[in-house]
């Protein structure tokens, strides 16, 4: 299982990188990031990639309606490009309060639309030309897109059935986020596993993100994660893998405990068939060294 952090966005450009450049020096794997009301995910992982070499790079995720599946291809295959082929591409139907108050746009059916999004992302990004007509993305490029990279994995958060088949029989994999281990074996990684399958594809890479804390104090870091993850308790999609898992909210999901705690249940993970692991250090400024540390010193554990 390859090892990875989710990086902190809310700092000074020069800050991020020098965060990544430490990541990479403790021997993290795999630099994510999120896109949402911050820094270009996109362009910030092209400079990144520049800067920083051989650590691997990761959208969790880059919301679909706000670009064209042939802008986002191009700004992928733009990043892969520059950083020699290092981007797992992870994509999300982000939320219906989202796209809905923020960008203006219909959340309508939001399975159809990404069905109909893979299929002009997907084979741009495999160097060929797009030519489809759905009910909401319509896209007949004149060609190939003209960026001499390789395709990345496209891994698409999904939860639910529907979205994890669709995942399962378009995409490379699934990344998900605050989805406890039980859920991850019982549901998402059968289900996806099974329309691969299906479908004829190659087994699909899992990533999970989850929040981690190594503290001698889990009290004070479960109280913390009910107050900054306190959103992804409510969110729909979220909230039905916080139920499903029977957990009251993320606290209960969240990674915590002593540094010994921490490693046997990231490797838990392993165990149960995830592929990547997205760990978002939490915490002070100690629990948060604490928690990288731990998360490199399993690196080909």
């Amino acid at each position: 299982m390859q090892i990875g952090v989710m990086f902190d966005v809310d700092r000074p450009f020069d800050d991020v990188l020098a965060q990544v450049h430490h990541l990479a020096e403790t021997g993290i794997e795999a630099a994510w990031t999120s896109q949402i009301f911050s820094y270009d995910a996109l362009t910030l992982l092209a400079v990144i990639g520049r800067e920083v070499p051989g650590i691997a790079l990761g959208t969790a995720v880059v919301p679909t309606y706000p670009r064209h599946p042939v802008m986002l291809a191009g700004q992928a295959l733009t990043v892969q490009a520059a950083t020699g082929g290092r981007l797992h591409l992870g994509i999300g139907l982000s939320h219906q309060v989202v796209i809905e108050n923020v960008f203006g746009m219909s959340f309508e059916r939001p399975a159809r639309h990404m069905r109909e999004y893979l299929s002009v992302l997907v084979p741009l990004l495999a160097g060929e030309p797009a030519a489809f007509a759905g009910e909401t993305i319509r896209s007949t490029t004149f060609g190939p897109l003209g960026v001499r990279a390789e395709a990345p994995p496209v891994l698409v958060a999904a939860l639910g059935e529907t979205m994890l088949r669709l995942a399962g029989r378009m995409a490379s994999g699934t990344i998900t986020w605050m989805t406890g281990p039980q859920t991850v074996a019982s549901h998402i990684i059968p289900t996806i596993t099974e329309a691969a399958a299906e479908a004829g594809r190659p087994a699909p890479v899992v990533a999970v993100g989850l929040p981690v804390c190594v503290t001698d104090d889990p009290d004070a870091a479960r109280a913390k994660a009910a107050e900054v993850f306190a959103i992804y308790g409510q969110l729909p999609s979220y909230r039905a893998m916080l139920d499903r898992e029977g957990a009251a909210g993320p606290p209960d999901v969240a990674i915590i405990g002593t540094a010994d705690e921490v490693a046997d249940r990231v490797r838990h993970l392993a165990s149960i068939g995830t592929t990547q692991f997205c760990g978002a250090p939490f915490g002070t400024r100690d629990e948060i060294d604490a928690s990288i540390e731990v998360l490199a010193d399993l690196v080909g554990s």
